[in-house]
């Protein structure tokens, strides 16, 4: 099971010693949506996130390798990829790799864009059920096969006594190997993102049932 951060005491010095060890970052998005209150509690997750981060980095003697969802390449051209999606991401790792750490491929390119496609496949209206049932088994299997190449990479590249970062969404489904000890990192503002996050998208689903009468 994951420690949590935010809710467990730091980890002395030695504590993990000779241990695999990966750090779990929930990944958070704001809506496309200019939204004040959504931009302030977003930025506050990240920088309360990022300390936590840094602490637990500092507390287990560095950190060797970054994993990110969506990440088909590594080294230089993953940070190229990361920049053209995710500003923040980008920064944030960017500066752990300027510290020493090495940017891991993540994802399979093949089985990411068919996973993407599936879903976007399932967000069209079917008249058919069984077109529907079909749809969902192919993307289950789809996703297990996303989730378990993220693991693999993680398991062949993460050596002993090292310390990893993997930046992924919460709803992911990665089975970590029974010998690396997980920590999921829990700052306070991201109960309160989740907070803010659903009642926007009640706000928003309200707004357009009243339009539309």
């Amino acid at each position: 099971m994951a420690d949590e951060l935010g809710r467990i005491q730091r980890p002395t010095a030695g504590q993990y010693d000779g241990r695999r060890k990966l750090l779990l970052v929930p990944l958070v998005y704001g809506p496309q949506a200019d939204n004040a209150e959504g931009v302030e509690v977003l930025q506050r997750y990240w920088e309360q996130m990022q300390a936590q981060v840094d602490a637990l980095e500092e507390a287990l003697g560095g950190l060797q390798h970054v994993y990110h969802e969506s990440l088909t390449v590594g080294g230089d051209e993953g940070l190229q990829q990361l920049g053209a999606a995710d500003q923040r991401s980008h920064g944030f790792i960017t500066s752990k790799t300027q510290a020493g750490a090495f940017l891991e491929t993540t994802e399979d390119m093949d089985v990411l864009l068919e996973t993407l496609d599936l879903q976007r496949c399932m967000m069209i209206p079917l008249a058919s059920a069984s077109v529907g049932s079909r749809l969902q088994e192919w993307h289950s299997d789809s996703n297990r096969q996303r989730y378990e190449f993220i693991a693999n990479q993680i398991d062949s590249t993460l050596g002993e006594n090292e310390t990893g970062l993997l930046l992924i969404s919460e709803r992911h489904q990665v089975q970590f190997p029974n010998d690396i000890e997980v920590f999921y990192v829990s700052p306070p503002a991201l109960e309160e993102y989740r907070r803010w996050f659903q009642n926007w998208a009640e706000q928003q689903q309200a707004a357009a049932a009243a339009a539309r009468g």
